[in-house]
């Protein structure tokens, strides 16, 4: 008998190979960081550097004057900045929160359930992405001046409940990821629901919540709608960063620091949660 030669092929690529994708993603990782590199230089730059032509990139004598001059302007106003802060903290960490746990359910009540008209419900969801905000600006506004939720916080928490790309996320990854044999053994065992969706769905499928935080966060976060918010100690924190634009030529400096305050908090949130976020897109186009 002739014996079989086996042919073993390398699944790894060559040290020249994986310098050169890593040069390639250092170089394009670094064109990407550039907008943020500039907003945060220009930050840093003094009144005289703001004005420079051509402009320079980096500061040549950075300082911290614009964040003071930012925060004094802002110290000056009728209502204080922590009542800003503290309504945009509030309409971001709740409104994800529902979000998150709201579109979760309904996916999992919609890949494991079965019932009459899920799939019309979901084809209404998808249709639903196609439409810009601008297009219901009107219709949101004549339902919240209706139910009387006009100078309210509900009317930015509420709305961000429903957002479809939740549902649409998480319906993808609770039909690819949830086995239906495990649920099977868990209602064996005598485990309801909610005991199921918590302990055993949510954490399988923990990648795809943690990117909706990300998304979902960062809108609310940069939110500065005020269709429906006309009272100043409940506008967000955006708007009253953006009032700092109006001041004029005079408040450049401080309205470079207002953009870099503004971008920081999310961009702090995305570095603890990468990891997650990489692994959504890793596996969101894999099938059983």
């Amino acid at each position: 008998m002739k014996k079989m030669k086996l042919h073993t092929h390398r699944l790894n690529r060559s040290l020249g190979g994986d310098i050169c994708i890593a040069l390639f993603l250092f170089l394009f990782g670094s064109f990407m960081a550039l907008p943020m590199i500039y907003a945060i230089s220009t930050s840093l730059k003094p009144a005289d550097e703001l004005w420079v032509y051509p402009p320079r990139f980096f500061a040549a004598n950075p300082t911290f004057k614009n964040f003071k001059d930012l925060f004094s302007i802002l110290d000056d106003s009728l209502i204080p900045f922590s009542r800003y802060v503290g309504n945009t903290l509030f309409v971001s960490i709740v409104g994800t929160g529902g979000h998150v746990v709201l579109s979760s359910m309904c996916a999992y009540a919609i890949c494991k359930f079965k019932f009459r008209g899920k799939n019309f419900i979901f084809n209404l969801v998808v249709l639903s992405l196609m439409f810009n905000t601008t297009v219901t600006a009107i219709p949101n506004f004549i339902i919240m001046s209706k139910i009387g939720w006009i100078d309210s916080l509900a009317a930015l928490v509420v709305p961000a409940f429903g957002s479809s790309l939740g549902l649409y996320l998480m319906k993808q990854f609770v039909e690819q990821m949830v086995p239906d044999g495990i649920l099977e053994a868990a209602r064996i065992e005598g485990a309801n629901e909610y005991r199921i969706f918590f302990t055993i769905v949510m954490p399988m499928v923990r990648p795809a919540w943690l990117t909706l935080i990300i998304f979902s966060f960062q809108g609310l976060w940069n939110l500065s709608d005020t269709n429906y918010i006309y009272r100043e100690d409940l506008k967000p924190l955006n708007y009253a960063l953006h009032q700092v634009l109006a001041g004029g030529v005079t408040r450049v400096g401080a309205s470079a620091a207002a953009t870099v305050l503004m971008m920081m908090v999310p961009i702090i949130l995305f570095v603890f949660t990468q990891s997650q976020i990489v692994e959504t897109l890793a596996t969101s186009g894999m099938k059983d």
